[in-house]
């Protein structure tokens, strides 16, 4: 095994400068310092258009506590998109909600009506991530972290009334991650008509994707029965001790991927000819009145 030579401080702070810039490319995407590490490691060490075409894992060039070192003497304040770690004492207890109160307005809320789907995140700092650039606005999905399970009753129900509703789960290529559907469909138990659906990642979608990727020491547990859809390889990739993180995805293609999964397919461009189509079939309400 070859070392992993460390960067000079200067090379390394020019390197999280270029890394900041492009986890916020384009439109400002905020990110977490986990996503900054994976992207200074990118940077630091770019893939040639040649390579790209062949599927492989490798490790970081940069070790995670000297990124961190890094980061502590810029600040994190100073760099611009930077989600700043949550406080442990913000974060909700996990369990259902607490009934409500007296003094509760006794007009129905958005759970008394369907909820057609829900976004599960293995890593919170992923699903705070997600808020912060508004996924659960532009997919109409909540995103909760898998922390905070049970579910919440009402939410359990708003899924129940919903036709086809789907509960999708975004994990790591580990084999907690890839374990962790199987708990959201113990938690949600079963409820008619909800189906839960994993996104990944699993370890083809990493290799796919040339991510970096970590080691645990071995032998490596495998925390219950992983699904009988992995690959033999994957399976061998696993006990090897490797894993992937959600946040080794660059930011901007962890955002469309999650919007196109979970909106579904974009509808077709509107013309000039589909427009006067509608307004030959439009109604007496849809004109502008006098």
């Amino acid at each position: 095994m070859t070392a992993r030579l460390a960067p000079p401080a200067g090379l390394l702070d020019r390197a999280l400068t270029l890394a900041a810039a492009r986890a916020a490319s384009p439109g400002g995407i905020r990110f977490t310092e986990r996503q900054l590490y994976y992207e200074t490691c990118r940077v630091l060490r770019p893939a040639p258009a040649v390579l790209r075409r062949f599927p492989r894992t490798p490790a970081p060039p940069l070790r995670l506590p000297r990124f961190t070192r890094a980061l502590d003497a810029r600040g994190r304040g100073d760099v611009p998109g930077l989600l700043l770690a949550e406080p442990a004492g913000d974060r909700p207890a996990p369990g259902p909600a607490p009934a409500p109160g007296p003094h509760e307005p006794a007009e129905p809320d958005v759970y008394a009506y369907g909820l057609p789907r829900l976004l599960v995140c293995q890593d919170r700092s992923i699903a705070r991530m997600l808020l912060a650039n508004h996924v659960h606005l532009e997919a109409a999905c909540p995103v909760l972290a898998a922390d905070g399970l049970p579910p919440a009753p009402r939410l359990v129900a708003a899924l129940a009334r919903a036709e086809g509703a789907a509960v999708h789960v975004l994990h790591d290529a580990s084999p907690a991650g890839i374990a962790l559907p199987a708990r959201v469909r113990a938690a949600f138990g079963p409820v008619p008509g909800v189906r839960v659906v994993s996104l990944g990642l699993v370890p083809r979608h990493a290799t796919a994707l040339r991510l970096f990727t970590g080691r645990r020491p071995r032998p490596v547990p495998h925390p219950g029965a992983l699904p009988a859809a992995l690959r033999q390889e994957e399976l061998d990739w696993l006990a090897d001790g490797r894993f992937a993180e959600v946040a080794a995805v660059p930011p901007a293609q962890l955002l469309r991927t999650l919007l196109r999964l979970t909106r579904g397919p974009r509808p077709g461009r509107t013309t000039v000819w589909s427009e006067l189509r509608a307004v030959r079939g439009a109604g007496f309400m849809t004109w502008p009145a006098a």
